[in-house]
């Protein structure tokens, strides 16, 4: 390949990489709690907080009619569709969402059903919004930015490709001499090189994959925009429902027919769909008429797209009644739905057991080390030897980099204690705040200084997960492993073993400052103090 080719990549995976990077980071490094996000809804689970931390919850599709007749009793807007949802690990109650006549979404559960009038009136989604589980995945496909940061991290994401494309080209060349070439030793930059190159060669397949789901995910709506108006000539949207899910909009026939019971719907989605399905979930559209219909939604074992719905006629008495009209589970669903299924089990890792899903964590950690390395790399490969006052670009982008990717880890930890302590307040008023004055802090700091203080900082934040756990739910280590909670315990060994990782980094950077070289951004004393002190042991010798 001609020297100007590899030029040719190499600029362009740089300076892609640094304008992707902090985003990615941001993603990447949520992304990786969030696989394990039903289990953020156990750890936070209000129950942990009453102290009743063995509490099973077992779903029972009987409560789930008299619950839908109250609701549709109280709320007749939502007999046109509702979705609801029954009782799981974490989330002790049945809850329902439905659009009301203006067309926004609301939300309720069984408990404030069952509750008193205040209780009945109040249909906000503000708690669900606001959970952890709910906040971190906002993080990883928005940056936490309401509308318009899904389409962000869809142009991210794009980028994202790009440079791992022309980084593929730039190293072909010299892959088979630096496959395996980790140098350890005084050379530090040559080793975070050689770091950066490895993690990113092995884990290619990973990042490529990634790079495309995520692309597909958040720019969805605007290729549906585009190949609406250049190629299907206005008619694409109409189709969108019925390629999207197992059941098509129906519309009501005006004449009242009870609808077959949850238990009912069940059986005949598990005949249909095999014994693998487990249902968790319902749309039920035209509830209580003769043309109801419902989809059964729920996963399959052993399967890569594991998620999969079946639709059934739900009018009682009909002739159709219990007749299914779509089956969109796993081994029977046609190429749309198992193409989505398939990429959406990819991205998030919900295809498989726990030794994939850490696998997935630790990829997305590897990934998010891979930006953060990217950066500093190419801050210190642009030091100017011997000189003492290096450009200030390279100080804004060192502060900035540091800011940005340990005040996001720092806000990531904070959210979990804020989370037991104010429960009914979402996590983002704690996390943008730490964010931005940890950003705030590493601008108005020397960078070594910074990363130094805010990763000690990390380290803290981090064991505040498990001193949180263990000070309002009592469910610290020698009872939770003990007694088998090893969802709850996993959260306190994993909070432990990042606060140990960030308290190696930031020793790690404080013996890089000291003893690396002074004219660098990363030094903690300067090229002139350096050259100072030279010249006086210089002098002393000559003494």
């Amino acid at each position: 390949m001609k020297s100007t080719t590899l030029r040719l990549f190499q600029t362009l995976h740089t300076w892609v990489g640094l304008m992707a990077g902090w985003a990615l980071f941001i993603a990447f490094f949520a992304g990786a709690v969030t696989v394990f996000h039903h289990e953020l809804h156990v750890w936070q689970s209000p129950d942990r907080l009453k102290g009743n931390a063995q509490a099973g919850t077992v779903a029972n599709p009987a409560a789930v009619d008299p619950f839908m007749q109250k609701l549709v009793a109280l709320y007749p807007e939502a007999a046109a569709s509702a979705y609801v949802y029954m009782p799981s690990a974490g989330e002790p109650h049945i809850s329902a969402y439905w659009q009301d006549k203006a067309g926004e979404w609301q939300m309720s559960t069984d408990e404030r059903l069952a509750g008193d009038r205040a209780m009945q009136q109040d249909t906000s989604r503000d708690q669900v919004i606001g959970e952890l589980s709910s906040f971190l995945n906002s993080l990883h496909y928005s940056l936490g930015i309401p509308a318009a940061g899904i389409y962000f991290m869809g142009a991210i994401s794009v980028l994202y490709g790009l440079a791992l494309v022309s980084g593929v080209l730039l190293h072909l060349p010299r892959l088979k001499k630096d496959l395996f070439a980790v140098r350890p030793g005084r050379n530090l930059k040559r080793f975070w090189m050689d770091s950066h190159n490895v993690i990113g060669l092995f884990s290619l397949p990973f990042h490529l994959m990634i790079a495309i789901t995520g692309a597909l995910f958040c720019l969805s709506l605007v290729l549906l925009m585009v190949f609406n108006t250049l190629t299907f000539d206005g008619k694409l949207f109409p189709v969108v429902p019925r390629v999207t899910t197992a059941v098509p909009e129906v519309t009501a026939a005006g004449r009242a027919v009870p609808t077959l019971p949850a238990s009912e719907l069940i059986r005949i989605a598990r005949e249909a769909a095999g014994e693998r399905f487990a249902a968790e979930s319902f749309r039920y559209q035209r509830y209580g008429d003769a043309n109801a219909v419902v989809e059964v939604r729920g996963t399959s074992t052993r399967a890569l797209g594991n998620l999969g719905s079946v639709g059934i006629h739900a009018a009682s008495g009909e002739a159709n009644a219990g007749t299914v009209i779509a089956n969109q589970a796993a081994g029977a669903r046609d190429g749309n739905h198992g193409l989505y299924s398939a990429l959406f089990a990819l991205h998030f890792g919900t295809y498989g057991e726990l030794p994939l899903r850490i696998g997935y964590v630790l990829a997305g950690l590897a990934g998010a080390f891979l930006f953060y390395s990217g950066n500093l790399l190419w801050i210190e490969s642009r030091r100017r030897i011997r000189q003492a006052e290096q450009p200030r670009v390279h100080r804004l982008l060192a502060q900035a980099t540091v800011g940005v990717c340990i005040g996001c880890c720092i806000g990531v930890a904070l959210c979990f204690p804020a989370a037991l302590l104010w429960p009914a307040r979402s996590v983002s008023h704690t996390y943008f705040p730490v964010f931005f004055a940890a950003c705030a802090w590493a601008l108005l700091r020397p960078p070594a200084r910074a990363a130094i203080e805010l990763l000690y900082a990390a380290a803290i934040a981090a064991l505040t997960i498990p001193l949180a756990n263990a000070v309002l739910t009592g469910d610290h280590l020698l009872r939770s492993i003990p007694s088998g909670h090893w969802i709850i315990a996993g959260f306190d060994i994993g909070a432990i073993a990042l606060a140990a990782g960030f308290a190696a980094l930031a020793r790690a950077t404080r013996r890089r400052a000291q003893h690396g070289p002074a004219e660098s951004v990363w030094a903690l004393r300067s090229a002139q103090a350096a050259a100072h002190g030279a010249r006086e042991r210089d002098g002393e010798l000559l003494r």
